[in-house]
């Protein structure tokens, strides 16, 4: 699970978004959707995993059971180990006693088909966060595309819901609305649709309610997402399966569709789990609960770095 250098590395850039649009898509490196297949994931280690008091839910957590932190780090090798049953290969970010919350690599970065965009943190005891994901982009020769500096954007509320058309999270206190717009405007200037989703702050990340699982089909949590949000997307074909409340707030939503029919979900969202497999889904359940209460899900807790079209 070290960084590798591939052969297909095609050289560390700081800055590879063209200013007027157009830029050139990787040749190898990115992904055009989130349900193309799923060859590469960077990972965070929960080596140094601390429950901190980072959203309402994990304040929850922190009052009523806090995080056992040896169950959560036996369970992160429990998605380790699914990622890899799956041919997934998996790159991991270097542990580093700093980052705390490290194990959620979904958040200081997001993969797109120009390379990867370096976010702005809101917490700061995770800000140390994006240097380590700029070190394991430049380790593995991915090139950035821009850097967010109007504000902060975590990675959760950069949603592809399909390709050239991208959902973003706006709930206030972890990614900002200045934030949002900087990263909408240069994907508008690419030419893709853009929709600023505005959620209230207790969701914390758009990945918590809305999560694509293969083309067009989608997973919504449809009591807590914004009706105009569940009415375009059915404009656009999507068949939304509903993720119930409870569920939803167990991070039931927050998935990992690995493309070609495959999924990693947790195993507390039982509902999501039924209805993918009775449509033919092969679905990995993974037991994520003593993590989540740290704040993220499966989702929150895996950057794609390729998905082959």
């Amino acid at each position: 699970m070290a960084l590798d250098r591939l052969p297909h590395a095609e050289g560390f850039t700081l800055q590879r978004r063209n200013p007027k649009g157009g830029t050139k898509p990787m040749a190898y490196w990115g992904l055009q959707n989130e349900t193309d297949p799923l060859t590469d994931v960077l990972l965070g280690s929960p080596a140094h995993l601390f429950h901190r008091a980072t959203s309402s839910l994990s304040r929850k957590h922190l009052r009523e059971a806090p995080c056992n932190i040896q169950v959560a780090q036996a369970q992160h090798a429990e998605l380790v180990s699914a990622y890899e049953h799956f041919g997934v290969k998996v790159h991991m970010l270097p542990a580093e006693p700093e980052l705390t919350m490290q194990v959620y690599s979904r958040d200081s970065s997001f993969m797109t088909p120009y390379g990867a965009v370096i976010t702005a943190m809101a917490n700061w005891w995770r800000r140390g966060e994006n240097y380590a994901a700029l070190r394991a982009y430049e380790a593995m020769g991915i090139p950035i595309y821009d850097m967010v500096t109007a504000g902060t954007f975590e990675g959760g509320d950069f949603n592809v819901i399909e390709e050239g058309c991208v959902l973003i999270g706006c709930g206030g206190a972890r990614t900002q609305e200045e934030g949002a717009r900087q990263v909408a405007s240069w994907f508008e200037k690419e030419g893709w649709e853009t929709r600023i989703a505005f959620i209230d702050e207790y969701y914390v990340h758009i990945d918590l309610m809305v999560v694509p699982i293969a083309e067009k089909l989608t997973a919504v949590c449809l009591t807590c997402t914004d009706p105009k949000i569940v009415d375009w997307l059915k404009a656009k074909g999507h068949e939304i399966i509903d993720v119930p409340f409870a569920d939803t707030m167990a991070l039931g939503c927050n998935f990992m569709a690995l493309g070609n029919d495959k999924v990693i979900a947790p195993t507390s969202s039982q509902a999501l789990i039924g209805q993918l497999k009775a449509r033919g889904f092969e679905v990995a359940a993974v037991d994520t609960a003593e993590i989540s209460k740290t704040g993220g899900g499966i989702h929150c807790m895996a950057q794609a770095l390729r998905r082959a079209a």
